[in-house]
């Protein structure tokens, strides 16, 4: 297990490293596996392993000034690839659901591998959290950690050479900052987002159904038993999805008579935003009312799935030997809608030569 430093270092010319390197364990293949670890100067840190991208922790302050990690995440490599539920990875090329794993592009059909039930989820068997990224490590103001990876054509049964960046950046008022960009050499579909699990308790053993969220979403992707879009769109106000207003995660999360609600068991679900632009808006908040920590969401996409951890079982080890288990950890991943390919109605997913996708995502920390 590679550790961080308790205390910034400084170099022999007495500048103060930002960002460090170190060691975080081997591939099966025999690839080496290196951790980063970026802090600010207000002492807040987040340490990125090249493999799968992976946030593997993130600490951030309570109203008593203490830091401490608020995400879910292995103590070590091993725990990684024994396999975990995604926790803090890149999700490419396609973040969330395709139906049956098909869809048609230019004419043509194109056949992915079915790893959720029936249908295809996250980019496939080793989708981009799963690969190892070329790292580059930039030791400024606010450190950055850049990431590249290209996937070959025909990578998990997607079109095109597809050459993906993406640079999380630790700023100066306690958020991070995720670019992603990717250009193709053939049409293809990309919809990229980061998967970290939080717990802003800072405790693990802990569920997250008091955490207070706010969407700013009027509108809700329904979908079918297989978590499926049917391709409409419905308003909140007056369901369980409504968080318009600041709702405990629990306080609706198990009403048997709302069939969304059992299809994901419990919340598992792709919200709309008010404002679906494509500027930087604020999108969501969530309170901890014991420790007084509040995470800001800001993007540039115009949804977001919402997960609140129903299918943790606790067979994944998270740091401390703790397990994971049934929503002790939530998901805000910041995308377009699921089965956008096939769903004609929906913002388009497609990325044609020529063009540069681009979008951003911050999760910011404070209290209150």
């Amino acid at each position: 297990m590679a550790q961080s430093p308790s205390k910034t270092k400084k170099n022999t010319a007495g500048k103060v490293n930002k960002i460090e390197k170190s060691a975080f364990g081997t591939l099966p293949n025999g690839s080496k596996v290196d951790l980063y670890t970026l802090r600010n100067s207000n002492g807040m840190e987040v340490q990125i392993t090249n493999f799968g991208g992976i946030i593997t922790n993130l600490t951030a302050p309570d109203k008593k000034g203490k830091y401490a990690n608020v995400t879910l995440a292995c103590d070590s490599l091993k725990g990684y690839l024994k396999g975990v539920p995604y926790f803090g990875a890149l999700i490419g090329r396609f973040g969330n659901r395709i139906a049956k794993g098909k869809f048609t592009l230019e004419g043509k059909e194109y056949t992915l591998a079915t790893n959720n039930r029936p249908n295809a989820l996250h980019g496939g068997r080793k989708g981009f959290d799963k690969v190892l990224w070329t790292a580059t490590p930039i030791d400024a103001a606010e450190p950055q950690l850049k990431l590249n990876y290209t996937a070959a054509d025909g990578e998990e049964g997607y079109p095109g050479k597809l050459d993906v960046e993406v640079i999380y950046t630790l700023q100066k008022d306690n958020s991070l900052k995720i670019d992603y960009k990717a250009t193709t050499d053939k049409t293809t579909v990309v919809n990229l987002t980061n998967h970290t699990y939080f717990n802003l308790s800072g405790d693990a053993s802990n569920d997250i159904l008091n955490h207070e969220l706010s969407l700013a979403a009027d509108k809700l992707v329904p979908v079918d038993a297989t978590l499926i879009p049917t391709g409409e769109l419905t308003a909140v106000a007056g369901t369980p999805f409504d968080f318009t207003k600041p709702h405990k995660i629990g306080e609706r999360i198990n009403e048997a008579n709302d069939a969304q609600i059992k299809y994901g068991k419990g919340y598992d679900h792709c919200w709309v935003f008010t404002d679906a632009s494509n500027k930087l808006k604020n999108v969501a908040s969530v309170y901890e009312a014991t420790t007084g920590r509040v995470m800001e969401v800001f993007t540039t996409e115009p949804a977001i799935q919402f997960y609140s951890g129903n299918f943790l079982d606790g067979s994944a080890i998270v740091k401390g030997g703790v397990p994971a288990k049934f929503r002790s950890g939530f998901c805000l991943e910041t995308q377009h809608y699921p089965d956008s390919p096939n769903q004609p109605n929906f913002p388009t997913t497609v990325l044609k030569p020529n063009e540069t996708y681009r979008t951003t995502t911050v999760y910011k920390f404070s209290v209150k």
